[in-house]
């Protein structure tokens, strides 16, 4: 049983496209299943560190985009909206340049005022690259 409200798509995501930081690093949206989401990224020169491994907050803005749209895909839009309240990250290799970094957020916990999800990032090799939780706070609109 699907978690989403309504029936998104991959292509109804990426027409409503990412701005912002999402925008610059080249996050697009590969797959949504019955409980997850995935996301895409490639690592560029401005997604590095000064030793030319993938960054590590850009690993975080990762992680977090992903949860973000899940979350919000989980509500009624025109009641309710999503916003980070934590998140955590432990980096297990580096992505190098060439890499295609994937991330898959599924929920642990979606309750009435906060949502938990883990977040896994493989580079196209299938390797982990980093594991992320994050608690996404969920507030009605006034």
């Amino acid at each position: 049983m699907s978690i989403w409200f309504g029936t998104p798509t991959v292509e109804e995501l990426a027409q409503s496209s990412l701005k912002g930081v999402a925008e610059q690093l080249g996050i697009t949206f590969t797959e949504i299943g019955e409980d997850y989401l995935e996301l895409r990224m490639p690592v560029t020169e401005k997604t590095l560190q000064p030793h030319g491994i993938l960054h590590g907050g850009v690993s975080v803005v990762l992680a977090e985009t992903a949860c973000s749209v899940g979350a919000t895909l989980t509500l009624d839009t025109e009641k309710q909206f999503a916003v980070g309240q934590e998140i955590n990250a432990n980096h297990i290799r580096p992505g190098t340049p060439g890499d295609v970094i994937t991330a898959r957020a599924t929920p642990i916990s979606r309750g009435r005022s906060s949502q938990v999800w883990d977040i896994r990032l493989h580079n196209q090799d299938g390797k982990l690259v980093c594991i992320s939780r994050c608690t996404m706070a969920i507030r009605d609109h006034a």
